[in-house]
């Protein structure tokens, strides 16, 4: 055992933790990263197989902030329009799918449109399903967003908050509906107009540079943290006394090693839910995909969304091969599904949508991810607030994704490990 004293002490090596530690070079402060797994990145960390890379989730940036895109363009990466589709039972249509109606039969988008013409208007609640009825109408949003929503979130959009939304869904407009009915040649809606992804190594290579940067401990799961002392204990028996403490670790299993927390402010986790995630990564023999991410919004499908690593970066497979990894969505950390069926499920999917045979099928790969994306239950922002108030005021700096708990970015989770060690410069 040791026992090593630290200025600042990061748990956590994905991009906020790393974004706190390029802060803390910046303040010239000795900062260390302690990891849990063997590798670092995170969420923005990948896999390879057979000679095709995955990462783990959709990664794409549209980064704006400077202090981020000053990393992030240190990486020669390819630049790909936001163009993304939308797959109903029998058909494509272009996303945002309200925008796009002109595939349906006119009886169909003529009924969707008059729906939309006598939505609500007045305040008939605050959560998702009523925004969305505002939005789009009963007929639209039954069909689109509500069925989509059970699916991305496993949960019932009339139990989920509005808090999220930001620019992530259209707001509608009469004219943009009933042009994208009449016409195929509609324009990109999308919130962010072009994506960037690197040319080789996958996501991860966006964050290299706060990697090399970093002095990084791997295989150092926190068991502990003893706030009155300052003092971290790790599973391998190491210990660290600390002046300052940022932690990326997911607050509910924050709570798990904080024996000081009240039990109020404990119990307020078990209102903290997310979404885990099963990925289906599919390899194939030939160049099949052509579009760089779509929507699934059948239900005979178990997959939410699926993107295409060889179309983000021809040097994520072999030559003249090409890939998909699919996103199904669980609502707590564990799985509902066995990995036999979410195969069989997704490899029938490719048939359906006619992506691909099995003959062209070289690789089915199935990987966890135990947090995916917080879950925004009604009521949840005062469960979290009081949890990190408490944080706060004990010297731990929460951040990222699920230490800030919040639907971020890889961007806005780099910004949150940054400015999170802004904070604890008053605890040095």
């Amino acid at each position: 055992m040791t026992v090593e004293h630290v200025n600042t002490a990061i748990l956590g090596a994905g991009i906020a933790g790393l974004g706190a530690a390029h802060r803390a070079k910046e303040l010239c402060m000795q900062a260390i990263i302690f990891e849990s797994r063997p590798s670092v990145g995170g969420l923005l960390d990948n896999f390879t197989v057979n000679g095709y890379r995955f990462d783990y989730a959709v990664h794409l940036s549209f980064a704006k902030k400077d202090v981020v895109r000053e990393v992030f363009d240190k990486t020669p990466y390819h630049t790909h329009l936001s163009d993304s589709f939308c797959f109903e039972d029998d058909r494509w249509l272009k996303h945002p799918v309200q925008n796009n109606l002109f595939p349906l039969p006119t009886k169909q988008k003529v009924e969707l449109i008059k729906s939309f013409l006598t939505r609500p208007t007045e305040l008939t609640g605050e959560d998702y399903e009523s925004w969305l009825r505002r939005q789009y109408g009963d007929a639209i949003s039954d069909r689109y967003p509500i069925r989509y929503t059970s699916k991305y979130w496993d949960t019932p959009a009339r139990e989920l908050s509005t808090s999220w939304i930001g620019n992530r869904m259209r707001d509608s407009e009469l004219e943009e509906i009933l042009s994208g009915a009449l016409s195929p040649e509609t324009p990109n809606h999308y919130y962010a107009k072009e994506m960037r992804y690197p040319k080789a190594g996958g996501y991860k290579s966006f964050i290299q540079p706060l990697i090399d940067s970093s002095e990084i401990r791997c295989n150092h799961r926190c068991t502990k943290i003893d706030t009155s002392n300052k003092r971290i204990i790790f599973e391998n028996g190491n210990q660290v006394i600390y002046e300052n403490l940022v932690s990326t670790i997911p607050l509910p299993e924050l709570a798990l090693i904080c024996p000081e927390m009240p039990e109020n402010i404990r119990t307020c986790t078990k209102n903290l839910k997310a979404t885990s995630i099963d990925l289906i990564s599919i390899g194939f023999n030939k160049n099949l995909i052509k579009d760089l991410w779509f929507y699934i919004y059948d239900e005979d499908i178990l997959a939410s969304r699926a993107y295409s690593p060889s179309v983000k970066s021809p040097e994520n497979v072999p030559q003249n091969c090409s890939s998909l990894q699919f996103e199904i969505y669980t609502r707590g950390t564990e799985s509902q599904f066995n990995v036999e069926e979410l195969k069989i499920n997704t490899l029938s999917a490719l048939e359906k949508m006619n992506i691909a045979r099995p003959e062209d099928i070289v690789l089915t790969d199935h990987r966890r991810i135990r947090y995916g994306n917080v879950i925004y239950d009604l009521g949840m922002e005062v469960h979290r607030d009081k949890i990190l108030d408490w944080c706060k005021a004990e010297g731990i700096a929460s951040c990222g994704r699920f230490g800030e708990w919040g639907y971020l970015w890889s961007d806005q989770s780099f910004m949150s490990g940054y400015n999170s060690l802004q904070k604890q410069e008053k605890f040095s």
